[in-house]
């Protein structure tokens, strides 16, 4: 099995930006931002292998919905630019050969958020808007692990947890952490073609969100996969498509979703992505880029996220 750049890591806070259907409209993933290379593999060699990426979504959901806010009420509509900037860690253990081996990942995240509504103020209603940059929610996996069942079929099994870590204030638009706990068991899936230089991987998951305390709202359970083909040429450079598709699974509750009927939402998202391999002695980089166009959207903003990530392996 040949040592490879981009990891299981899902980028898994990369795809989680702040005041976000869920609480804020968006809840923890973006649609298409959680599909990454060899899912399903992790390496054998063991030590540290690095991520850096950077997430730009500019989306909104239309004056005529209500949205509930993050920090507490609702609002008409939501204009939102969100940039995130993570720090992902992956250290692969020192395991015997065989068909399992294991890996452990933390994400360091810190994020920018610009929020326009129109919110609620009794029967009138007022433009506000905010900012804020800073730490956002950390997300680590204590285990991943990874099944090798041939030198092109990989599978991996995982634990993805979002802690409360960024500054949170009650009543606040843009708000750097979702305030609550995020659970999310994943499966990742790599399958190789055309002797490796074929690539086709799926991340499955399905987020679980304790409640927020101060405002009593309980996000509903989201499943999500996000798929991408990539074929990569023997100069470096790799091309192809990226996909996910996001559906909440239960209503939200607590007294502003129940004024909401709920607000259960669902988005579809596809678009290209483009990657390069450079290699030198002892180690590699991958550079990746993504934009995809989000589309068949119901009670989540509507945008065309973008993802640039470098991931290296020492």
């Amino acid at each position: 099995m040949k040592r490879l750049a981009c990891l299981p890591l899902l980028v898994a806070a990369a795809a989680a930006l702040p005041a976000h259907a869920t609480e804020g409209g968006l809840g923890r993933p973006i649609t298409g931002l959680q599909a990454t290379s060899y899912a399903g593999l992790i390496p054998p060699t063991p030590g540290w292998n690095y991520q850096v990426s950077y997430v730009f979504y500019d989306g909104n959901i239309g004056a005529s919905k209500q949205v509930p806010l993050v920090g507490g009420g609702s609002s008409l509509g939501l204009q939102a630019e969100f940039q995130l900037l993570s720090l992902t860690g992956l250290y692969i253990w020192n395991t015997k050969p065989g068909a399992w081996n294991y890996a452990s990942m933390v994400t360091l995240p810190f994020a920018y958020a610009d929020v326009n509504v129109t919110a609620n103020l009794g029967r009138l209603s007022a433009k506000r808007k905010d900012s804020d940059t800073g730490l956002y929610d950390m997300a680590f996996a204590p285990v991943i692990a990874s099944h090798h069942f041939s030198q092109t079929q990989h599978l991996s099994l995982s634990l993805y947890i979002y802690a409360p870590t960024g500054d949170y204030e009650k009543g606040r638009l843009a708000n750097l952490s979702l305030h609550n706990w995020t659970f999310s068991p994943t499966v990742g899936y790599t399958q190789l073609f055309q002797e490796g230089t074929l690539e086709w991987s799926t991340t499955t998951a399905v987020d679980f969100y304790t409640k927020d305390t101060a405002t009593d709202y309980q996000n509903g359970d989201v499943f999500r996969i996000d798929s991408l083909v990539i074929k990569r040429l023997h100069n470096g450079w790799g091309f192809g498509a990226v996909g996910g598709w996001i559906e909440q699974l239960e209503d939200d509750t607590g007294p502003t979703a129940d004024l909401l009927n709920g607000f259960k939402g669902h988005s579809l998202a596809f678009g290209p992505i483009a990657t390069y391999v450079r290699k030198w002695e002892g180690g590699q980089a991958e550079f990746a880029l993504r934009w995809l166009h989000e589309f068949d959207v119901k009670n989540r903003p509507q945008g065309n996220p973008a993802m640039l990530s470098v991931s290296i392996s020492l």
